[in-house]
């Protein structure tokens, strides 16, 4: 045993050393393989001092696979051995021979060799790999640690034999097709796995996997000398390699467990192992980047141009593998049809004639029946990018040609991620370069801004396509009577793209097109329409999700700033289409809602109809009567009720609520019930919960802490009292709850927050819920904004902060304790953010002193 515990501490010590280094600042991309190499020569040392020690017999061999077999250990990274034994050989027929092998997994295991064995005869090999692809691929890469040469070389000369390179190659494509599916298909993913995410190190190593299985080579050289890469791939095959492993190498470090997932927790903490500092505007103090957004881009470019790799290699693999591909036909005198792809009629095309790369995705929009770029094609963009200059992007041919792209009926969005995909859309525009990669720290968007730009193109272009018009039925209404699409890929495509400079992007942005409307020779009109989608993107959104919409001054501002129909129209058609695009969990069709009530409503001011507040509530009247008439309710049961609500109840509730609150209530007028119904949203989905009570101070907080306890987020409230002092009270909740359960949920609202409301006692204490991993990483500092209406007669208070469970419940309990009143309440939920808004008024508003007072407690609530 004293001999195993020196080689524990032989081993242990090693290790620790080579560690060391990986993790000193100085380590390079250069210098990564040498020691994932020196970790592994590490292990085989070792396994040959154990294999001895066990005694275990020399006609076996010990046979290293899988990534240990190529020579290369990361950190935490599995040892994978197999123990090769003589066909015929049962180590269960020899108890000797058993205990032999059992103890010499037993003692890697004791000192720190955290090994994945089997113990196999060849034949066992020969059959598993037949069935299963991934023992086939571990296998592939075997190597001698120790033991027989003989058997390990029988052995690789019957896996050689058994090999079929097409059906392999077949295999691995469609493995990495379902993998690139279960990470979206994208590099970009915010905490992307740099081994399993496409273009991750596993992209790499299915190109010499099924590059070795045909017998092209079984390194990076071997393809160049094979003819399958170019020196030049080759030198930023090797690049990338080497500073994804770098990362994959300190992420392991920092974890200290195996970890290929980059996720929120450790980025900061791997970009510093790097040297990445965070950015900070020495005027303000404000960080202007953080130190893992560096490190993210530049894991970002790496993944990219492996993304690029892959896809030329594997289909120049393929073209080897199958040589009797049909003849390709000429779509022109510079393009051929190859089978589908689109394929270079010569290699130094665009190096000749630089006009044809933006021909290249014009021509993969207009030609029937083409899917793709060949691997022809791919490498002479991959190989021209020098060709992209300044000179380049100037060009008037140029021009004309992407304005040409973006008119044609179809293809818009394909081509415009094959762009992106191929470098070419970041070298013609500038601007555009600057924000691939890039990362967006508001805990709501879940795609770089690169992505979510394209991500809001193909969401526009979805409104023009009738078979989508089911998704967004009133855009699709829309944009059938639109006239120029394109416009609005125009506005898309920049709505975004100064982010991260610095400043107001949407101002940034703005200049930012206009230059290019300019230089595309767009007309004038056109030009100053989408100049202005782009500097007002955001204000759509904002106004109807946190401004108080029955107010008719709100309208009016709002069409005065959009000026036309045809401006509103567009603006609207942007902005839900940029809402959808930053991620699945940010629109509901309560926002669908507040942005079409906003869009009808300011359509009809432009429409010449000045706000008349008296016309409306009458019109809303009449339509309630008319739906109250079809329920069969006595004559003029609608008095009793109607005779106590002002004018802001029915400007804030439309025609449907009106009668849905009468059908409940009028019955119960001033008999001091507390009624509470709830109903399936009639936007549908989640619910709708009435409130009708007599008032009192901390009521909208008894009501947040019930919703709070119950697992429901509040989307919308809408507080009014009544001039007998009754609270009538409109809420939407949802709930993370199957919609199978509603009916179970209605009940459940109805019954227990009536005994709640009834229930006497101070307001429990807010509940304290589990913060997410992202809130953790990027916390949102909170704020709080309180300052009076244009009116001075109430006030505007909005806070923002990392949302959690029992948020809401706390801002009401400090509203309440100050005596505040609440007439109007917008919830905003934006991932993990939430941007609120309340109406509010109240005595001691009017008081300096009580005010900061109010305002210092908020932050307490929002910050603990």
């Amino acid at each position: 045993m004293a001999d195993i515990q020196d080689l524990r501490d032989s081993y242990r010590s090693s290790k620790a050393q080579l560690l060391a280094s990986m993790q000193a600042k100085g380590t390079s991309v250069r210098g990564i393989r040498k020691l994932l190499q020196a970790l592994a020569r590490n292990a085989d040392d070792t396994l040959r001092l154990l294999w001895t020690h066990a005694g275990m017999p020399a006609q076996f061999a010990l046979i290293a696979v899988g990534g240990y077999g190529r020579g290369e250990l990361f950190p935490f990274s599995d040892i994978d051995v197999v123990v090769l034994m003589p066909d015929g050989t049962s180590i269960d027929q020899q108890p000797d021979l058993k205990r032999k092998v059992e103890d010499f997994i037993g003692q890697c295991w004791d000192i720190g060799l955290e090994i994945g064995s089997s113990v196999r005869t060849v034949s066992e090999c020969a059959t598993q790999a037949a069935q299963d692809v991934t023992v086939q691929t571990s296998l592939l890469e075997s190597r001698l640690v120790t033991g027989a040469r003989k058997l390990h070389a029988a052995f690789q000369q019957r896996f050689d034999a058994a090999m079929d390179p097409r059906a392999f190659y077949v295999a691995k494509t469609l493995e990495m097709r379902q993998r690139h599916n279960k990470f979206e298909n994208t590099p970009y993913s915010l905490e992307p796995n740099c081994k399993e995410s496409p273009g991750g190190l596993r992209d790499l190593q299915v190109i010499l996997w099924v590059a070795k299985a045909a017998g092209f080579g079984s390194s990076w050289d071997d393809l160049a000398r094979s003819g399958l890469a170019t020196p030049f791939e080759v030198r930023q095959i090797k690049r990338n390699e080497a500073l994804l492993s770098l990362i994959r190498a300190r992420l392991h470090l920092v974890a200290q467990r195996r970890e290929d997932r980059l996720v929120f927790d450790l980025q900061t903490a791997v970009a510093e192992s790097f040297g990445f500092t965070a950015r900070i505007d020495a005027k303000t103090g404000r960080v202007m980047s953080r130190s893992s957004e560096s490190l993210m881009k530049r894991y970002y470019w790496a993944a990219k141009a492996v993304t690029q790799l892959n896809q030329i290699l594997l289909l120049n693999i393929a073209e080897r593998l199958d040589p009797n591909t049909p003849p390709p036909e000429p779509i022109n005198e510079r393009f051929l049809n190859k089978a589908g792809m689109v394929e270079v009629a010569s290699d130094d095309l665009y190096l000749k004639n630089p006009h044809a790369i933006l021909e290249t995705f014009l021509i993969y929009q207009t030609t029937v029946g083409v899917k793709g770029l060949s691997a022809r094609t791919l490498r002479a963009l991959y190989n021209a990018r020098t060709v992209m200059d300044a000179d380049f992007r100037n060009d008037p041919v140029n021009h004309a040609t992407f304005k040409q792209m973006l008119l044609q009926p179809e293809g818009i969005t394909h081509a415009l991620r094959l762009m992106n995909q191929t470098s070419v859309l970041g070298r013609y525009l500038w601007a555009f370069r600057r924000i691939v990669g890039q990362m967006q720290h508001d805990l709501f968007h879940v795609y770089t801004v690169d992505q979510h730009i394209l991500m809001v193109v193909r969401n526009v272009r979805r409104f023009f396509i009738p078979e989508h018009a089911h998704e967004y039925p009133f855009c699709s209404q829309l944009a059938a009577g639109w006239d120029k699409p394109w416009i609005l890929y125009v506005a898309a495509l920049f709505h975004d793209i100064a982010k991260g400079r610095g400043g107001d992007h949407s101002e940034l942005g703005a200049r930012d097109v206009h230059l290019f409307c300019k230089q595309h020779e767009v007309d004038v009109e056109d030009c100053k329409l989408i100049t202005f989608l782009v500097r007002e993107h955001l204000a759509m959104s904002r106004i109807a999700q946190k401004e108080d919409l029955s107010n008719p001054d709100v309208i009016s501002a709002f069409a005065a700033r959009v000026g036309n129909e045809r401006y509103l129209t567009a603006l609207y058609l942007l902005t839900v289409a940029d809402i959808r695009g930053t991620s699945p969990k940010v629109w509901n069709n309560w926002k669908g809602k507040l942005l079409e009530d906003l869009y009808r409503a300011t359509l009809r001011v432009l429409g010449g109809r000045a706000p008349d507040a008296a016309a409306e509530i009458e019109a809303r009247k009449r339509e309630a009567l008319v739906q109250l008439a079809l329920a069969a309710l006595p004559f003029e049961v609608h008095k009793k009720l109607w005779d106590r609500l002002d004018v802001g109840y029915f400007m804030r509730h439309d025609a449907g609520e009106i009668a849905w609150h009468t059908r409940h209530i009028s019955r119960y007028v001033g008999q001091g019930k507390t009624i509470v119904r709830a109903r399936l949203s009639p936007v549908g989905e989640g619910l709708q919960v009435l409130v009708y009570t007599p008032d009192q101070p901390d009521l909208f907080a008894r009501i947040c802490g019930y919703f709070d306890g119950a697992g429901f987020s509040i989307l919308d409230a809408k507080v009014h009292t009544t001039s007998s002092d009754y609270a009538l009270d409109t809420f939407q909740v949802v709930s993370s709850m199957l919609p199978e359960h509603n009916r179970e949920l209605i009940n459940m609202v109805e019954s227990d927050l009536t005994r709640t409301l009834e229930k006497a006692g101070p307001l429990p204490p807010p509940s304290r819920g589990r913060v997410s991993r992202r809130v953790k990483s990027f916390p949102v500092a909170p704020r709080v904004d309180l300052r009076p209406d244009e009116k001075a007669q109430r006030w505007l208070l909005s806070i923002s902060a990392s949302d959690r469970a029992g948020l809401l419940y706390s801002v009401a309990r400090v509203l309440a304790r100050h005596k505040i009143n609440l007439q109007l309440a917008k919830v905003s939920t934006l991932g993990e953010r939430v941007e609120d808004t309340f109406l509010i008024d109240g005595p001691e508003l009017q008081h300096n002193k009580q005010q900061i007072e109010i305002e210092t407690e908020l932050l307490e609530a929002l910050a603990s």
